[in-house]
Order: C-alpha cells, then structure tokens, then sequence
C-alpha cells in the first residue's frame, strides 16, 4: 500500500523520514520502499514566460529556484507566471536516468528542467507540470514522500492514513489529531428519499446512506489529486475521488450512486435472482453466481456488494443528486466474490480484511461533508443508517505477571497502559475493550505482542533459553524420515515436491478417482481434487520430464494421500483421512545417460524393488516379497512387501492402459510405502550378535514344489524347521523344464548351519536336512529332487 508522508503529517507530528521508516517496520508495518524526489530538485518561481523564436510548441521561461533568475525552455502549457514548480537543476539524475545538463534547445540554452509529478517518479500524471502550494519556500527541496508499505493481512486497520498515523502516535507518543469535522445539514430529510433493506444480514452487516443535492460533477481541486496519484489512485471527478480519497484516509469504502437512476427510491441489500447480470464499471457485463451479494434498488442490480459497482447508477458529469454508501459487509462473502469474478479492487481488498463497523456513520458523514465542499451541493438531514445485530464490543483481560512471563522483561503497568490506549483500547474495570478496527486480538496473547511491538523488540534483553538436563533422544519418526531419505539418496533418487491437488482424470488412470475430496476454489480444474495417491502426482512428473527429452529419471515424494473420512466434518474432525507415504517412479536409461560400459541399459522392476530394499536395510526391517494384483499394476511385475504380517507397501510396472490414460511412456515402474507403518516395522537400534567361534556347515538342497509357490514363502518354512542350527537359506537356482513335470518348478537352497556353543557333527547335520525334506513333503507337497 502507498502511503504519502506529507498526508501523514496531517494526523500527527513525523520525525525524519528515515527515522519513521525505521520505526514502523519494526512495529510490523514493512517499509518496503521510499519514493522520493531525487537530489537536486528544488521549488522554482516562474518569473517570466516568453514564446520560443524556433519553435511553436516550447516556451522560454526564467525561475528562481533561489540562485537567481535561470533561464530554462520548457514545454508544458498548465503553468502561468507567478506558480511555484519543481525544477531539476544542472546535475541531477531523474528516477528514470535522465541527468540533467546546460543544454540548447532549438538555439536557446537551457539550465535545468520544469518537471512533472511523473518525472520525478511521484505518480503516473504526465499532463503537465507540477504545481507546487503557493506558500511552498523558493529554492527549498520537494517534500513529497511516499512509502511502500507491506500491510499484512490480518491488519486492516492499517490499510489507511488514520491507521498508519495512529501507530505512529503510538510509537512516537505524539497526539493523534482526527480528520472529522461536523457535517453541514440543510432540505429535507434523507429519510424522505431513500430507504434501506437488508435482506441478507449474514454478509450485509450494516449499511448506512447519505443523500447529497445540487452537487456539480467537476474535476476536482489540486491538492486533492496530487494525494490521490501519490498513493496510486488515479484521479476521475470531484464525488469519485472523494470516495477514495476517505478510503484511502479511513480503510472504509464508499460508493456513489445517481440517484436519479435508482427506482423506486429503495436501496435492497440481496442475492440475485436466477440469470441475473450485472454490467460492473469495468465494462464487463457478468453472470451473478447464487452467492453474489448485490445492492440494487427495487427492480435491478445496482453494484456487487463490497467489490465493484454497476454502470447503470454510474455518477456521470449530469449527476445533481448523490446517494453515498458506506457500508460494512461480512470479510468472507466479499473475498468469494471477488475470487469468483476474477475482480480485486482496493475496495475488495479492505473488505476481506475487516472494517470497522463502528466507524460507518462518523466515515459515511466525513464523505457527505467533502462532496458538498467540493461539489457545491447540500447534505440532506439525517443519515439512513440500518444496523441489524449490532456487534458488542470485545474484552481482553491482561495481567501484568502474565505480560512479564511472555516477554521475559518487566513491565510497568503503567507504561502498557499508556501504550493500549494509545492505539485505542479502552481500559475498563477487569479487562481492556477492543476497538473494533483490531478484529486480530482476540486473547491475552495479542495484547501482550501489541506493547511489545510498539515498545521495542530491541528492550527485550538478550537471554540464552534455559537448557535441558539432558538432551531429548531424536523422535523415531524424524530418523525413519531422515534413514530413508539417505537411502533413496543413495540408490540415485531425487526428491520431488508436488501439489496435493490433481486432476479427476490423474486419478481415474489409477481407478482411484471414488470419494475423492474435490476443493471449492480449486487453483484450475487440472488442481480441483485431493490425491488418494502420490502416483497421480509422479506419473505427470514422468510425462513433463519426458516431454523435455530425459532420457531416464528416478524420482520421490515424500508426501501425504487424502482419502474422504465418513465421520469427517463433524465437529472439528477433518473431513479427510490423511495418510503419509513415501513413493518413487523410475523410466528411461538405467543410468540416466548412455554409457559404453551398459549401454542402452533401462531400468526394470528390479530397481524399483532394490530402491524399496535399501529403505528396509536402512530401517533394518526383515520383510517378504509376495504376488500383487491391482489395476494400476501390469500383471507381469507387481509385488507387495510384507513384514510381521503387515503389508508395508507395493511395487510394480504401471499398467499400459493408466498409461494411455496419463500420455506416459512404457516401461514406468512405481513404488510406494506407507511411512506409519515403515516407523512401528523399523528396527532404530539393531541388536548386535557376535561372532561364533566355531565353524559353520554347508549343504545345497533342491526341492521340487508347485511352480506358483513362492520362494519367500518356502524359504521361511525351511528356516523355521532348520531352528535352532539352521542360519541361513539362499535360493542360488530355479529351474523349471523338460526335467521337470509340467505346474512344477526346481528351488535349490544353500544351507548354512552353525551352533553357538559347539562344532556341529554330521549326523546332527543330516538329521536338521531330513526333517527339512519332510516337513516341505508334508506342508507343502515337495519333494526331493533325485
């Protein structure tokens, strides 16, 4: 928000310009720039103004800018002889890198240059020069500050001079003088002339009117346009600029209507009807959405509540008689308005952030008072003021104990007093009142940061935080975190982050579109859905990438699925089921690139599982590998991996018809682990074994079974039956073939046998390897291969 210094300096008294800027960005209010005139420009006298001999279109002017009369051609037309302008003398750079220089000028010299407000980068106005207050000191420099100021949401207050000026009394402890003077009533009654209805109290929270008549619609006075173009606001007639200029001074919008072009004599404050449009200043004619708060009279739409107004009650230059606005409308209605129609106004963006309601009357009358200033017109008696369910006032108890353990420095009761009340909280018997511009402090707390702030972060004294005993152990979700991390690292995986918002179609590919949570303002109809699953955003990694010539890529998430919760929503239970999960998709060349060495080498299922196995090595948790069936999975490679009898996770080759579906290249191969579980399967602290002091003893051991059965399967039953010598199973062979009768398959085993306290003998060894063979012939059906 732009802010003019010399405005400022209307409410209260200013240190340096510097020095204020310091102040109110540490108070929380940002000075993100300081526009000012440059070096070098000082207010000049034009004493004389003469025709240039060689040309028609420049004039040959001499100013006194206090080092005597200067001649300097100049080519605007606004000025006359006596005015006091800007003169930019020999020497000085202008905002855009113009240095001025004596220069000739069709045969004239000319020392310096008459300048513009847009010249000297104080606003956008061009049309001639700028014309200084008569009582503005010959040779003095232009005073003309404005600061840049980074509001923050939640401060609305501070979205105007008053507001800004009240901090720095604050700050300063200056006294804060007040704009308002009393309104000059004359005719009849506003009452007689218009009337209010509020047909919707819940967005509408109070809505007064005044009517102003014989108004003349004429630009408006210099000074009056010179503040508005300094904060950004281009100037447009008397009554329009007047409406700004309070919002700019006040943080309140207004609006003017004709109220000749109002019918009925009504102001209605309601929904639209079905296919009801609305023509907005902007030339836009728009469909009003059921939720459109609009104010019409009692046949048509005449503005969108708190956002834009209707060019059918437009003040034009004809407007006699002005029905003035200035209302308070519920922070939610106007921002979904306003983010429906694509349409942010500065009226909208005070609206969103809250206005003070109490306020609307001295606001509504301080308007009416400059309308008829300016336009010459009369304030009918009476403010038409409807106020449904008027707001009672908020109160926050604070304790001077409470303060000094929160800021961890005294502070006098007194001091914070004086502090509370100067930014205008009352001090009653128990607590303070709130005024209702600070709809942000609501507790204790905020009362507590509000004398800190303005007191000084700096008086707080630099203290080391009390330590620990002892140190508290990392929790176990953050090293499951930081394990895997590390090994996805380390198996050639980057990291990606991606949105939670996908597309229904994202999803479908997966068959996992059903009960997802679709968002109400959604970023784009690509973004409108929650994911149930990090694929949807993966894969789309995968085609983007691709689409920009990777020729292989492995990437991760770490991230969370939303899944909708049947219980959700009531109460202050999410709506959504929340589950995180870490998932990774590999394509393309094994090593990203082609090498002499491996050429042409592309990743298979194997690298997808070998990323997940190292995750498990990393978390030292023992897991089997079993068949998988899903629909985003193709049939020929697709696992899940198990442990203690919970699945962890899958892993597969994505289907080709998901494929088709999201535009992706063959040969995607995704993995996907539920973090929650990774964390109550880890094993953080291994326990270590020594080593034995005796010898181990191998044997190989070849079973026939069932070719569909699994080898995790087989070799957990051949080391459970081995116990207690048994240490070891690795399959080293699978052989299926003529050898072999057809549904079965040859799994040959290295054993490994050892014992912890003795050197095992040989007919212990074959009476552990006969009660393998029988067991597998018994359970399972094997046998002994001769």
């Amino acid at each position: 928000m732009k802010v003019s210094v010399e405005w400022l300096s209307d409410y209260v008294a200013l240190p340096s310009v510097d020095e204020l800027a310091k102040k109110l960005t540490f108070a929380g209010l940002e000075i993100e720039a300081i526009e000012r005139p440059p070096a070098g420009v000082l207010a000049g006298k034009i004493l004389e103004s003469v025709k240039h001999p060689q040309a028609d279109k420049l004039s040959v002017t001499k100013v006194d800018f206090g080092r005597g009369p200067t001649q300097i051609v100049c080519g605007a037309k606004n000025y006359q002889v006596g005015d006091i302008v800007p003169v930019a003398t020999v020497g000085t750079k202008l905002p855009n890198g113009t240095e001025i220089k004596e220069a000739e000028l069709r045969g004239v010299k000319s020392s310096g240059m008459l300048c513009s407000a847009r010249e000297l980068g104080l606003s956008q106005d061009h049309e001639g020069l700028m014309i200084l207050p008569p009582e503005t000191k010959i040779g003095s420099t232009i005073d003309r500050v404005t600061f840049e100021v980074n509001v923050t949401p939640n401060r609305g207050d501070a979205l105007s001079h008053v507001g800004i000026a009240r901090e720095i009394a604050a700050l300063t402890g200056k006294a804060l003088k007040s704009p308002a003077k009393p309104v000059v009533e004359g005719g009849g009654d506003a009452a007689a002339k218009i009337s209010v209805k509020i047909e919707d109290p819940s967005r509408c929270l109070r809505y007064a009117a005044r009517v102003i008549e014989g108004v003349k619609v004429k630009p408006s006075p210099r000074w009056l346009q010179e503040r508005l173009e300094a904060c950004g606001v281009r100037a447009i007639n008397n009554l329009v600029d007047v409406t700004n200029y309070v919002m700019l001074e006040h943080g309140q919008p207004l609006h003017a209507f004709d109220l000749d072009k109002l019918t009925g004599a009504q102001i209605v404050v309601r929904l639209p009807k079905a296919g009801e449009k609305l023509k907005t200043l902007d030339g836009k004619e728009r469909t009003l959405e059921p939720e459109d708060l609009l104010i019409c009279d009692r046949e048509k739409p005449l503005a969108l509540a708190g956002v834009m107004g209707g060019a059918t009650s437009e003040v034009t230059d004809a407007t006699t008689r002005v029905l003035l606005e200035c209302a308070s409308f519920a922070p939610a209605a106007v921002r979904r308005t306003s983010k429906r129609h694509a349409l942010h106004t500065e009226s909208s963006h005070r609206f969103e952030r809250g206005t003070d309601i109490v306020a609307v009357p001295q606001v509504a009358d301080r308007a009416a008072q400059l309308i008829a200033e300016l336009g010459g017109g009369t304030v009918l008696k009476g403010l038409v003021d409807v106020y449904p369910k008027p707001v009672q006032p908020r109160r926050v108890k604070l304790e001077e104990k409470r303060l000094a353990a929160l800021l961890g420095v005294e502070v006098p009761a007194e001091e914070a007093q004086h502090i509370l009340e100067a930014l205008g909280f009352k001090r009653g018997l128990e607590a303070y009142e709130v005024p209702q511009w600070r709809p942000d402090v609501s507790r204790e707390e905020d009362l507590i940061e509000e004398v800190a702030r303005i007191r000084g972060y700096d008086t707080i004294p630099l203290k080391l935080p009390g330590g620990l005993g002892a140190l508290a152990p990392e929790a176990p979700a953050v090293t499951v975190e930081r394990r895997v991390r590390v090994a996805l690292a380390g198996e050639g995986v980057d990291e990606v982050v991606n949105y939670s918002f996908v597309a229904p179609a994202e999803l479908a590919a997966f068959g996992a579109e059903k009960g997802a949570i679709a968002l109400s303002n959604p970023l784009s109809a690509e973004q409108s859905v929650m994911r149930t699953t990090l694929y949807a955003s993966l894969v789309p990694n995968v085609v983007r990438s691709v689409r920009h010539q990777a020729s292989g890529l492995r990437f991760y998430e770490w991230g969370r699925s939303y899944r909708p919760d049947p219980e959700g929503g009531k109460g202050a239970r999410p709506v959504a089921n929340e589950t995180v999960e870490v998932a990774g998709v590999l394509w393309g060349l094994r090593d990203r690139a082609r090498t002499w060495t491996n050429k042409d080498a592309v990743v298979d299922f194997y690298d997808a599982k070998a990323a997940v196995e190292a995750v498990l090595s990393a978390l030292h948790i023992e897991a089997s590998w079993a068949n998988f069936d899903s629909p985003w999975y193709h049939p020929r490679a697709s696992a899940m991996v198990s442990a203690g009898g919970v699945v962890l996770g899958t892993v597969g080759e994505l289907h080709p018809r998901a494929a088709r579906a999201l535009d992706a290249p063959a040969g995607v191969y995704l993995f996907q682990l539920e973090v929650e579980k990774l964390i109550a399967a880890s094993r953080l602290v291994p326990k270590a074994q020594g080593l034995s002091a005796y010898p181990s003893v191998r044997r190989d051991i070849a079973l026939v079974v069932k070719a569909e059965l699994q080898q995790a399967e087989l070799r957990r039953l051949i080391l459970d039956i081995g116990k207690p010598l048994l240490v070891d199973a690795q399959v080293f062979d699978v052989y299926t073939g003529t050898q072999i009768a057809e549904g079965l398959k040859n799994v040959a085993f290295a054993l490994e046998y050892r014992s912890p306290e003795r050197t095992l003998k040989d007919d212990e060894v074959k009476q552990a390897h006969d009660r393998i063979v029988a067991e597998v012939q018994k359970q399972l059906g094997g046998a002994l291969r001769a």
